[in-house]
């Protein structure tokens, strides 16, 4: 049993994802194959028990055969071809060996009930392995295989993978989205819980993204695609998800390397009970061969080896339904351990864009009239600060169209325009006049708070009339992930391009421990192998390419889904909706893995000694042996599974 996993993980290549519809079904037959035959040699055992008086000796032993190869054949060929292939010896070959050796001295049954027995744990230990496989399959069935094609002559049914970037399709309300894309007609909300795990839907309006997989809402919309199929979001989340669940942590690597040596020295030791005790202390030969035999079963490391992959793929897996994907059980394994956080600003603790959280105007001017005016003039700019202005007069509900002339953009600088006769500046202190910015906030008691914020100056004939203030604004989980970092002994550390005082600002804000201003990217990965030499284990969390190096530096690379390729192709670890609070429940999930992992090590351990011991005091049969074998493989399967419920 303990090959079963890598040959579920092997069966299909793991970039042949278009296959993937047709891997639950192979598993579906493969489990249902291995249940009727293990059933089927449980019949057989019972109809020899049952007519034994009816039976000739030669008739029960050939009923008995039959479930010997019934129930053993699938058993004894898979370790038969992965001895040949990967020329070392498993448990497999431990437990054939042992029926063998059973039934050699005459146990036919209790051979027999050893088969039954490990064949139906073997299709039990399917059947629950694929459990874990769920998440893949549910989410190939999330993606539809057509899409409604906007054309000239109407819409066109086609083929998903006959879009192509700058296509239009139309979905309707209730339908899945079958490609990544923008809205370019009519509005709705998105249920994105298949990719986010958040439940609430999400308001879409013309510009907004949506995603593959992800189920219209209450309105038809029409989506321009920006991705093609293999490369959107879902296919990525699928691809990680899939290569997370063929790598293997270092506990599993460390178990597979063991366990041929392991298999090697209880042979050896077989080997020589099957005389020594005879010679030592005066067993019968049938005694001491069958005693072997026990020996046989209750040494093998099932349990110990299915510790490990069972409880690692069912944390994969839940976390992927949350929104969190790991590229491996190494780095779900190592997330417990991690001493210090590392995070980027723009993007990772900000939202990434300014937006007006002040404004003052001069109290001889018509508020609403200018912030109209000023909302008219910066529409017509593309500069980041502007739209943010633009943003915030439209949500005040001010008019951002009024007729604007001679409009002048100055680079670095600002904005001219002319409204109603009247010359207008917009832009910097140094634009509008260093001096008369200054006073115009002095004036008003500097009623702005300067650090972190931008200031955007109006002037009216040269004349400040009029200043917003504009921050990056702290996403809303930021302080809540932070302070439970905080609670939790993790040093956290941000990382930022700003200036000594931005950076300070938002540190403080953030109740961040330590912070380091006016990095670039290469300051960063230096900051990393400081803090690595430091704190032993770091994370580093960013969503830019220029983060992609001191990703690559930490012990832990935590990248934001909406980063650039860059940085998802260069993390361990991938935050779907940018949601740092699903590090923290990602932590905890690490954290009650290890411990099912230790919890499953140590109860399988302790029953191989309980057995071996009670074998040589001669306290257990065969039978015996072989349920408390089985019955603990299934056990700690069992509770590596409890891992897949959140």
């Amino acid at each position: 049993m303990a090959t079963q996993t890598k040959i579920i993980l092997n069966k299909k290549p793991a970039n042949h994802f278009h296959s993937l519809k047709e891997y639950p079904s192979f598993q579906f037959v493969r489990t249902h194959a291995e249940l009727i035959a293990a059933l089927l040699s449980g019949v057989l055992i019972l109809s020899a028990w049952l007519f034994s008086s009816m039976l000739s000796s030669n008739a029960q032993v050939a009923v008995l055969l039959s479930a010997f190869v019934i129930g053993g054949f699938a058993k004894a060929k898979e370790g038969i071809e992965e001895t040949i292939q990967d020329r070392t010896l498993n448990v497999e070959l431990l437990m054939i060996l042992a029926a063998i050796g059973s039934a050699s001295i005459g146990y036919w049954t209790e051979g027999a009930i050893l088969i039954f027995i490990f064949a139906l744990s073997g299709a039990l230990e399917t059947y629950t392995m694929n459990k874990s496989e769920k998440e893949i399959a549910s989410l190939m069935d999330l993606q539809p295989e057509t899409a409604w094609k906007l054309t000239d002559n109407g819409t066109v049914e086609v083929r998903v993978e006959e879009l192509t970037i700058g296509d239009s399709i139309v979905i309707k309300a209730g339908e899945r989205i079958p490609a990544d894309g923008k809205i370019i007609k009519g509005s709705t909300t998105i249920d994105e819980s298949a990719l986010t795990g958040e439940s609430i839907p999400v308001e879409k309006e013309i510009d907004e993204d949506v995603f593959t997989g992800t189920v219209n809402g209450n309105g038809n919309i029409t989506v321009e695609i920006n991705k093609l199929s293999s490369e959107s979001l879902f296919q990525k989340i699928v691809e990680l998800v899939q290569a997370a669940k063929s790598e293997r942590s270092p506990s599993q690597l460390f178990i597979e390397r063991f366990e041929s040596t392991y298999v090697k020295i209880v042979l050896l030791t077989v080997a020589f009970m099957m005389f020594l005790p005879h010679y030592l202390v005066g067993w019968s030969w049938t005694d001491t061969i069958y005693r072997a035999m026990i020996l046989l079963v209750v040494a093998s490391p099932c349990a110990l080896v299915a510790s490990i992959m069972p409880a690692t793929l069912s944390s994969i897996s839940s976390n992927a339904r949350n929104g969190v994907l790991f590229k491996g059980g190494l780095h779900l394994e190592n997330l417990a351990s991690i001493k210090a956080i590392a995070f980027d600003k723009t993007g990772t603790l900000t939202e990434g864009k300014p937006a007006v959280t002040d404004n003052l105007v001069k109290n001889d001017i018509d508020t609403t009239a200018l912030h109209e005016i000023v909302g008219s003039i910066e529409k017509a700019s593309t500069h980041p600060l502007a739209q943010a202005v633009v943003n915030w007069c439209e949500k005040e509900n001010y008019s951002t169209n009024l007729e604007v002339d001679e409009i002048q953009t100055i680079s670095g600088k600002g904005v001219k325009a002319i409204v109603n006769g009247d010359e207008w500046l917009i832009g910097s202190a140094r634009f509008v006049g260093t001096e008369k910015a200054e006073n115009f906030l002095e004036s008003y008691g500097n009623t702005f708070n300067r650090e972190a914020k931008t200031i955007v100056y109006v002037a009216k004939e040269e004349v400040v009339v009029a200043a917003y203030a504009l921050k990056d604004q702290m996403r809303k989980d930021t302080l809540k992930a932070i302070q439970t970092f905080n609670n939790l002994g993790i040093k956290t550390i941000m990382l930022t391009g700003d200036n000594e005082s931005t950076a300070k600002a938002i540190a403080a804000e953030a109740n961040i421990s330590e912070y380091h201003a006016n990095c670039l990217p290469q300051d960063k990965v230096e900051i990393l192998k400081k803090l690595r030499e430091k704190e032993e284990r770091v994370a580093m969390i960013g969503d830019g390419i220029n983060d992609a190096p001191a990703l690559a530096t930490a012990n832990l690379g935590i990248a934001m889904g909406a980063g650039s390729d860059v940085a998802l192709e260069t993390a361990d670890v991938v935050l779907v909706k940018n949601n740092l609070p699903k590090i923290v429940e990602a932590l905890q999930a690490s954290k009650r893995m290890n411990r099912v992992i230790k919890q499953n090590v140590i109860f399988s351990i302790a029953v191989i000694l309980v057995l071996i011991t009670s074998n040589f005091l001669q306290a257990i049969d065969l039978p015996l042996g072989v349920i408390g074998h089985e019955g603990s493989t299934i056990l700690v399967i069992l509770n590596g599974l409890r891992l897949l419920k959140i």
